[in-house]
């Protein structure tokens, strides 16, 4: 073979080799697709509550304001950012919102939306709904969003065979493995009073204590309207029976209470 034949050949394997990487490197490109990742996403569901006026303006978890004309919501562990679709099955309303702060801590909710992004999915007229919630790209638009298509298939047990969690990792949301959290089995709490003033919230609450110090009693802050609310709440039970039962011995120490489901508080 004379040196220009050999050159050409120099050229052609190079070129083969090129062509390879090429390839390889595509099909690698090709599992960090839309498609690819979709495959890989994060499923939630549980109860969602809202939050609103009274918390505006204040510091967030991530050390922006609050604005409950936001679509923003809290988790207690998905990383600062992260878009999720949430949606109500029983409307099929969805909204996309941003993960911005820490939370729900009470009830076992798994999302706290803001006002606006709990409005269209029935969240502040009733306080609380089940809800789906998936990770979304990076990119998708905040706001109003189309149902997924497969809605029936994520809030049936059909996914009850992969790994159910209560919370979802920080890390990069793109590579999760689907997950489903489970909604919570219900609990229920006696409710031994709603005051405007604190004070006597507390004056009833060292009342029970002084009565039965292994009661746990509480006083949960909220508001209504603009207007503050105070809760005296006697315990966390599993069934309803055990919380009648306490129901029941204070109104003997004429303390007048009602059973509530925790999630509808």
């Amino acid at each position: 073979m004379n040196v220009s034949g050999l050159m050409l050949a120099v050229v052609l394997t190079l070129l083969s080799s090129f062509s390879s990487e090429a390839l390889a490197s595509r099909s690698s490109d090709d599992e960090k697709t839309p498609a690819a990742v979709a495959r890989r996403s994060a499923v939630l569901r549980g109860r969602a509550s809202w939050y609103g006026r009274e918390h505006q303006g204040h510091r967030t978890s991530n050390g922006e304001r609050f604005d409950r004309n936001k679509y923003t919501c809290a988790h207690k562990t998905l990383p600062f950012g992260t878009k999720l679709r949430v949606t109500n099955p029983e409307t099929q309303k969805s909204v996309v919102v941003r993960v911005s702060d820490r939370g729900p801590f009470r009830h076992q909710r798994i999302l706290d939306l803001s006002e606006i992004a709990a409005r269209p999915l029935g969240i502040v007229q009733r306080g609380a709904v089940s809800v789906v919630a998936e990770v979304v790209p990076s990119d998708t638009p905040l706001g109003p969003a189309d149902a997924p298509e497969d809605l029936a298939a994520l809030t049936t047990d059909s996914l009850t065979n992969l790994t159910a969690i209560t919370s979802i990792l920080p890390g990069p949301a793109e590579a999760a493995d689907v997950v489903v959290v489970p909604e919570p089995h219900p609990t229920f709490v006696v409710q031994a009073g709603t005051f405007g003033d604190a004070r006597n919230a507390q004056a009833v609450q060292s009342r029970i204590l002084a009565l039965d110090n292994s009661l746990t009693v509480t006083v949960a802050a909220g508001s209504k309207e603009g207007k503050p609310l105070n809760r005296v709440l006697v315990g966390t039970y599993q069934d309803r029976a055990e919380a009648e039962k306490v129901r029941l011995r204070l109104q003997k120490w004429g303390i007048a209470g009602l059973v509530r489901q925790g999630e509808n508080l």
